[in-house]
């Protein structure tokens, strides 16, 4: 009975307690969220959760597959629906069409991740081909020279890390910021 009663209180509360506070004390940005913070000091969103964007004069961000509503970290996954599943055709579909219908004349490839959703559902990120590919639409819509936004794409691109692991990407929720004209706090 005393190895179960300290097992409870060594695993179950001062264990908690010391990782909470070692992530508080060396990465207190990471363990609160990543939170992004307006000029009123307000949170605006987390760099590490994606937003919906769905106006012209925005990025788009990657489709999220969460619900009962997109981005949702609490329902965080995949839609787990094969390639051939018709459920993901027609949702791929309708993507493609709204990208189709928000920028009629842009006749490039749409890049995958345009129409599909991570694996969690929540990534805030797109490739920089998918950012190059909204250019003309966001350039239009807010009366932007598209050298301007794709030099605003690169300053927002992240890099692999230790330039060997994954892919660069692009911050949409950063990005939209930044041509809102919203200086965020560190």
């Amino acid at each position: 009975m005393l190895a179960l009663l300290m097992l409870i209180v060594g695993v179950g509360l001062l264990y908690p307690l010391a990782v909470a506070a070692i992530g508080q004390t060396l990465f207190p940005e990471t363990a609160n969220g990543s939170l992004i913070y307006g000029p009123d000091g307000k949170p605006i969103g987390s760099r590490l959760i994606g937003q919906p964007f769905d106006g012209p004069k925005y990025f788009w961000s990657r489709p999220s597959a969460t619900g009962p509503f997109p981005y949702n970290a609490a329902a965080s996954s995949g839609s787990n629906l094969g390639p051939t599943n018709d459920v993901l055709l027609k949702a791929i579909h309708d993507r493609v069409d709204a990208l189709h219908k928000a920028d009629p004349d842009n006749k490039d490839p749409i890049p995958v991740d345009l129409v599909t959703a991570s694996a969690s559902g929540l990534d805030p990120h797109i490739t920089p081909a998918a950012a190059l590919y909204q250019v003309n639409r966001v350039a239009r819509a807010r009366g932007i020279a598209p050298a301007t936004l794709k030099e605003m794409i690169k300053k927002h691109t992240q890099g692999r890390l230790f330039g060997l692991l994954g892919e660069p990407a692009v911050n949409v929720l950063e990005l939209n910021l930044e041509l809102d004209g919203i200086k965020v706090r560190q």
